[in-house]
């Protein structure tokens, strides 16, 4: 199976992809385990804060948000990534609410050798992940290793 390594990356790509439909069940199920906030797990708690109603956590839209990018890389052409050292940045910018379908947006913003191993390239992104209207609710800068094809290459 053939696969994209970081020689085949270009600085300024955008893809957009996913469809990943928000369930009251599994917004109460994720916060009951992970972030139980009285708004995640209730009704009338949500009402009498800002979100209205019962909202998603924000750590649940992350883990969403990588359903979909590891789901995304696996098709086609698979990217032959080494994991993450971390993000730059994530803001949670709208809630997300049962009911909502989240999609993203990915470009690609940086990418380099590693210097001390030429065998991985390092790359930033900056993700959007939207709701159904196309409404930003959640923006990271991530970074990247991905697979070198020719480590013995130049840099």
């Amino acid at each position: 199976m053939a696969m994209r390594y970081f020689e085949d990356l270009e600085v300024g790509t955008v893809e957009r992809f996913g469809a990943y439909p928000v369930t009251r069940e599994e917004v109460i199920d994720f916060a009951s385990r992970y972030d139980p906030q009285p708004f995640h797990l209730s009704d009338e708690a949500a009402a009498q804060t800002y979100f209205g109603r019962l909202s998603a956590s924000g750590w649940h839209t992350g883990a969403m948000m990588m359903a979909m990018l590891v789901s995304h890389m696996k098709e086609g052409e698979p990217l032959a990534s080494l994991g993450s050292p971390g993000l730059d940045r994530l803001e949670w910018l709208k809630p997300v609410y049962p009911g909502d379908t989240l999609s993203i947006e990915s470009k690609l913003i940086d990418k380099r050798r590693s210097k001390n191993r030429p065998e991985m390239g390092i790359t930033k992104s900056e993700t959007m992940v939207l709701n159904q209207h196309g409404e930003a609710v959640m923006r990271i800068i991530s970074n990247g290793l991905v697979r070198v094809r020719n480590p013995e290459a130049d840099a």
